[in-house]
């Protein structure tokens, strides 16, 4: 299962999924949740509240979901949250060249005095983005696209439908 912020979920379809895959004799699920993902009808859920010091800070919608599955599916859960568990690996020589391209371009813009920009890797060159504009407008998927079209074809449940 896939939860992503484009398509609001329902509780009661996750649950009918995990127990129609419980029946079929699948003694696992496993859900990828998108902070940002919230159930229909319902806000998302933020770690941190907009105050005077902070920006708002999305957090904790999979560990919603995981206790909503432990609880009424009757399913164990554990929760991880992969943006700790990504950190870590071998880098790749591409890897490490890559990251000395984007720290020689930041360095030069700095030192061009060149402030409120990023490096980016843009058709193969490192190139400067002004911050206002690769903030201007968040990545968002297509929920008519080939990417979802695709997902649903192999089966990949994006918690949006009830079962029959």
């Amino acid at each position: 299962m896939i939860l992503i912020p484009e398509i609001p979920f329902s509780f009661e379809a996750i649950c009918q999924k995990v127990q129609k895959r419980k029946e079929s004799g699948r003694k696992f699920s496993i859900f990828a949740v998108s902070e940002g993902a919230h159930p229909k009808g319902e806000q998302k859920v933020f770690r941190r509240a907009e105050d005077n010091l902070y920006v708002a800070r999305l957090g904790g919608i999979g560990q919603v979901v995981g206790k909503f599955v432990e609880s009424v599916c009757k399913s164990e859960t554990r929760v991880t949250v992969l943006g700790h568990l990504q950190r870590g690996g071998t880098p790749t020589a591409f890897d490490r060249w890559l990251a000395t391209r984007y720290g020689a371009a930041a360095v030069r813009a700095a030192a061009a005095n060149n402030f409120g920009h990023m490096v980016a890797l843009h058709d193969a060159k490192i190139i400067e983005v002004p911050l206002v504009d690769a903030l201007k407008e968040p990545k968002r998927v297509d929920v008519h696209g080939d990417a979802i079209a695709t997902a649903r074809d192999l089966g990949i449940y994006l918690g949006d439908e009830v079962e029959e």
